[in-house]
C-alpha cells in the first residue's frame, strides 16, 4: 500500500538530514506505527509521504501511484490528519467538511452517510454549525479526523491522532482503525504513546536521527528478549536510558 525507497530530505543547505535514506514498505491490512524521539524525523517523513514536502531524492508510492509523477492520484488514496489544526476559523464545521468533500469529489449520499457516521462517533454533531474559532483543541482534532476519513481513503496517515481526544473518542478511533485494516486497507500513524502502539500495531518502525533503526512486529524487534516492552525496545534502540 505504501512503499518508501531511499528517501532523503535535508535542510540548512544540505547540512542537516532530517530524513536519511529511509526505506519502508507498509502492507495492506496492517496498522503500522511510526515512533521516535522528538526531532527524529517523523513529521518530516509524513509530510514527504503526503506530498506536502518534496524529497531531495528517493521515491514514494501510494497504492501503486508514484507521488512525484502522479501526485493527484496518490494523494486521492490518502486520508491525512496532521499534528496541527490549521483551518479557516470563520468557516463553520459543516462548511469546512463540505469544502473537503468537494475537493475529493465525494458524492452527496456518500458524504451524508460518512458525516453522519463520524460526527456521531466523535460526538460533534451539535457543534458542526459553529465556527471553527469556537472549537477546542479536541473538537478540532475530531473535525480533522472526520474530514480526512469521509472520502473512504484506503490509506490513513495519522500524525499523533489521539492527541486531544477524550477517552470515548480515542477508543472509537482505535476500533475504527482496526476495522479499516480488517477490510484490507492500511493505517500508518505516529504516536508518542508507546502503550497504544504496543497494543494496536501489527508492525512498527523506530526512527532516530532521520534513520530507521528497527522495523518489524514486537516479537521480531525483541530479538530474543522475551517479554520486553515496546518502551524498553524504544529506549534500547534509540540509545536512551532510564537515567536520561
Amino acid at each position: 500500500m505504501l512503499k518508501i525507497e531511499n528517501l532523503v530530505k535535508s535542510y540548512s543547505g544540505g547540512k542537516v538530514r532530517a530524513v536519511d535514506c529511509i526505506n519502508l514498505e507498509v502492507k495492506k491490512g496492517e496498522i503500522f506505527g511510526f515512533i521516535g524521539p522528538n526531532g527524529a524525523g517523523k513529521t518530516t517523513t509524513i509530510k514527504l509521504v503526503t506530498g506536502i514536502l518534496k524529497p531531495d531524492s528517493g521515491s514514494i508510492t501510494v497504492d501503486g501511484f508514484d507521488m512525484q509523477s502522479r501526485p493527484i492520484e496518490a494523494k486521492g488514496r490518502i486520508g491525512f490528519v496532521p499534528d496541527t489544526h490549521d483551518a479557516w476559523d470563520r468557516l463553520t464545521g459543516r462548511e469546512y467538511l463540505n469544502f473537503i468533500g468537494d475537493i475529493y469529489g465525494v458524492e452527496r449520499e456518500e458524504r451524508r452517510a460518512a458525516l453522519e457516521k463520524y460526527l456521531e462517533m466523535f460526538e460533534i454533531a451539535d457543534a458542526v454549525g459553529d465556527q471553527l474559532r469556537t472549537y477546542s483543541h479536541g473538537m478540532r482534532q475530531k473535525l480533522m479526523l472526520t474530514a480526512a476519513l469521509m472520502h473512504r481513503p484506503p490509506l490513513w496517515i495519522l500524525d499523533e491522532p489521539l492527541t486531544g481526544l477524550d477517552p470515548r473518542s480515542a477508543h472509537a478511533l482505535k476500533k475504527e482503525m482496526r476495522a479499516h485494516c480488517d477490510g484490507g486497507n492500511t493505517v500508518f500513524f505516529s504516536t508518542h504513546v508507546l502503550e497504544v502502539a504496543e497494543k494496536l500495531c501489527d508492525r512498527v518502525a523506530i526512527i532516530d536521527n532521520g534513520r530507521i533503526v528497527a522495523v518489524g512486529s514486537l516479537d521480531e524487534l525483541r530479538a530474543g528478549k522475551v517479554g520486553e516492552s515496546l518502551e524498553g525496545l524504544f529506549l534500547r534502540l534509540t540509545g536512551e536510558s532510564d537515567e536520561k
